[in-house]
């Protein structure tokens, strides 16, 4: 589904990724972990065509796509749900929703009924501007907009950051069923137990480099590993 090969990416003279390597197959949910600052948003970014790498390969479903613009990306299978949420502000959640979608590989699994089936709040709040959402009605929306675009890939940055208990277990059971229904997730949260309990695999970042790649139970078996790289 989704093979990143040696990327490296920098920001005018200052690299930040040295060689990461990851991938996630039909149906898996894998985690990047790793504190602030460690390279996790650069490497999204990298993936999704917003920064261009300095060397290595980004591969979708076996199509070199590294470098790409992000709309080639996007057309390629991957939806992301970026940091901060982002969702058009003055359009009400059905605009926003309705102006990403796409039907790219046959009969769209994602439409206005099947998302609002998955958020019922956000048919509730169908009508409201996107900035009179509260903070996890946004998340869900910008959860909904990605997939509108019917990908083959969700990615997910800081799934939870900023958001309430509930509302946090709200996100981790949607990605539930977002697995069970064999979506392919890449996911970025601070939340590691949560996480942990559905994931199927989960790589680390330390100053943009895989230090660290394993499953949950390798994961949570290894305290001194958490403590090291994860400060949980």
């Amino acid at each position: 589904m989704l093979e990143v090969e040696g990327l490296e990416a920098a920001y005018g003279d200052s690299q930040i990724l040295f060689g990461v390597d990851l991938s996630v197959g039909q149906g898996e949910v894998v985690t990047l972990l790793g504190r602030n600052g460690m390279g996790k948003t650069t490497t999204i970014k990298s993936i999704m065509g917003l920064l261009k790498p300095r060397a290595g390969r980004v591969r979708v479903q076996g199509r070199d796509l590294t470098g790409a613009p992000p709309y080639r990306i996007a057309r390629g299978g991957l939806g992301l749900v970026p940091e901060g949420r982002q969702v058009f502000p003055t359009l009400s959640v059905e605009e926003n929703l309705v102006a990403t979608a796409a039907s790219r590989f046959g009969t769209p699994r994602w439409t206005l009924d099947t998302v609002y089936a998955l958020f019922p709040r956000l048919k509730e709040r169908k009508r409201n501007m996107g900035n009179q959402l509260s903070g996890g009605e946004q998340q869900m929306l910008a959860i909904g907009r990605a997939l509108m675009t019917n990908p083959r890939l969700v990615i997910l940055d800081e799934a939870t950051e900023g958001l309430a208990p509930l509302i946090r277990q709200e996100i981790w059971d949607c990605l539930k069923q977002l697995k069970r229904e064999g979506e392919a997730i890449l996911v970025i949260d601070k939340n590691v137990d949560a996480l942990a309990a559905f994931a199927d695999r989960h790589v680390i970042l330390e100053k943009g480099k895989v230090v660290w790649r394993g499953d949950s139970a390798a994961l949570m078996a290894d305290p001194v590993l958490k403590d090291r790289y994860l400060h949980v």
